[in-house]
């Protein structure tokens, strides 16, 4: 956006110039590199590493989540598997995956050195923490509910990662909203739910109140947040993406059920 803006600042500044018009949309298209990708554009840091940080950073905290309220159950291990085989996790990732699962579900496991890890490597990506956290708050749901004890441990995280109180508990009702939208979803037509447009929006992070402008931006943002394109150039592993994908699906769901309904209004 920001290299069509300073494209037709940079034209009238210069009287008019094509050329001023090239310069603008060249700081622009830098700009709105750095907001997608992080500071320096594209990966500055090597996709391979920040790959490697956050399979790891992923898989030691869903360990440490597992462990938090004291156990780790079934419905947990089953999560941790069912994830490894849905985004097609290549045979060496998935034996990464399982001994940082193992690392991060020890007692005496202090995640303090592996977020640090983490931001060093991926604290400048905008959508890097999001996706992050989003697969956290799925595995603390892996058991049909949210132990008091997952929550603190997820705030915690959320906090190091540079997010305040307030947007852990709007990011988080989001997710739930969306894993709830899911699981209704598969579970009947939600085109004839009395309550399917409700969690549409609730899916979104918006009301029925917002305007449908506020509404598209909202989609636009969470779709943005979950391409797969910007992902894997921020540094997510190719075989770590078929969940989010399948996240933005079900974000697509949601949106098409509002508008329809909307233009019957």
């Amino acid at each position: 956006m920001f290299k069509y803006i300073l494209a037709v600042v940079g034209y009238f500044l210069l009287g008019g110039s094509f050329f001023g018009a090239i310069i603008g949309y060249f700081i622009g298209g830098s700009i709105d590199r750095a907001q997608d990708y992080g500071i320096g554009g594209i990966n500055p840091l090597g996709t391979g590493q920040r790959q490697v940080v956050f399979l790891k950073t992923v898989f030691v905290l869903m360990g440490k989540l597992a462990k938090a309220d004291g156990r780790i159950s079934e419905s947990e291990i089953a999560h941790v598997e069912a994830f490894i085989k849905k985004n097609g996790m290549s045979t060496e990732h998935r034996k990464q995956a399982i001994k940082q699962f193992q690392r991060g579900s020890a007692t005496d496991f202090d995640i303090s050195n592996a977020l640090a890890d983490f931001m060093s490597a991926c604290g400048h990506t905008l959508h890097l923490k999001q996706v992050l956290m989003m697969y956290l708050i799925v595995m603390a749901l892996a058991d049909g509910k949210l132990d008091p004890a997952e929550q603190i441990l997820l705030e915690k995280i959320a906090l190091r990662l540079g997010y305040s109180s307030t947007q852990f508990r709007q990011m988080l009702e989001m997710v739930l909203n969306q894993a709830h939208f899911s699981q209704d979803r598969q579970q009947y037509n939600r085109q004839n739910s009395a309550s399917a447009l409700e969690d549409a929006y609730k899916a979104l992070g918006v009301t029925k109140n917002n305007t449908d402008k506020e509404i598209k931006r909202a989609y636009r943002r969470l779709m943005s947040q979950y391409h797969p394109d910007k992902l894997i150039g921020q540094g997510l592993p190719e075989d770590m993406i078929a969940v989010a994908t399948e996240q933005a699906k079900e974000i697509q769901v949601a949106y098409d059920l509002i508008k329809k309904q909307r233009s019957k209004s």
